[in-house]
């Protein structure tokens, strides 16, 4: 497969190009409306919860990848083994 292929197959390199695009696909909806009709013509945008779950799914998991840390999980801490 050719990187011309590679790039249509796959346009954003990182989480973070995928996040920039999300975050101006809602300003869009939010700036502009869900839909509109000019004339014959009209355009409905992608659903805005939908793409607000793929943002925060996004978000998680570029947090994720900045932490050795599993997402959301816990640690604790129980001091020395006192079971010797």
């Amino acid at each position: 497969m050719s990187d011309r292929e590679e790039e249509k197959r796959f346009p954003f390199e990182t989480p973070a190009d995928q996040l920039h695009e999300l975050n101006e696909a809602i300003y869009k909806i939010l700036a502009g409306g869900q839909s509109y009709k000019i004339g014959s013509r009209s355009l409905t945008r992608a659903d805005l919860s939908a793409l607000i779950a793929e943002r925060d799914r996004l978000e998680a998991q570029i947090q994720g990848s900045q932490s050795t840390l599993i997402y959301g999980a816990y640690v604790a801490d129980f001091g020395p083994d006192n079971r010797r």
